[in-house]
C-alpha cells in the first residue's frame, strides 16, 4: 500500500485560506480527502480522479475548496478558501482504487491527518 503523509495544517482566522498537502510514496490512482471535527464521524470532502479530470465536493465545501494533484510529484493538494470554523477538523488524505469515489470504505491508503483549526 502507497504510504500519504499530510502536511500544511494550522490556526487561521475565520475567512481565511489553507492549502493542505498530501504526498504519496508512489504512483496513485483516485485520492480523496476526508475530516473529522471533534466527537463526529469522518466525513468525505473532497475526491479526484487520477487524470485530474473529474472532481466531486461535499456540498459544504463547494465552491470554497478545490482538490488538485501533480502526479508527477506523487502530490494531492487541497486548497481552502474563506474558511469557516465548522471547517474545524483533522483532514485526512486517502488513496483509492480506479473506481473509488466518495465512499469512504473504497479508499486502501490513510494518511496520519493535519489539523486544521479556524477561529472565529
Amino acid at each position: 500500500q502507497v504510504q500519504l503523509v499530510e502536511s500544511g495544517g494550522g490556526l487561521v482566522q475565520a475567512g481565511g485560506s489553507l492549502r493542505l498537502s498530501c504526498a504519496a510514496s508512489g504512483r496513485t490512482l483516485s485520492m480523496g480527502w476526508f475530516r473529522r471535527a471533534p466527537e463526529q464521524e469522518r466525513e468525505f470532502v473532497a475526491f479526484i480522479t487520477w487524470s485530474g479530470d473529474s472532481t466531486l465536493y461535499a456540498d459544504s465545501v463547494k465552491g470554497r475548496f478545490t482538490i488538485s494533484r501533480d502526479n508527477a510529484k506523487n502530490m494531492v493538494y487541497l486548497q481552502m478558501n474563506s474558511l469557516k470554523p465548522e471547517d474545524t477538523a483533522v483532514y485526512y488524505c486517502a488513496a483509492g482504487g480506479i473506481r473509488t469515489t466518495r465512499f469512504e470504505s473504497q479508499y486502501n491508503s490513510w494518511g496520519q491527518g493535519t489539523q486544521v483549526t479556524v477561529s472565529s
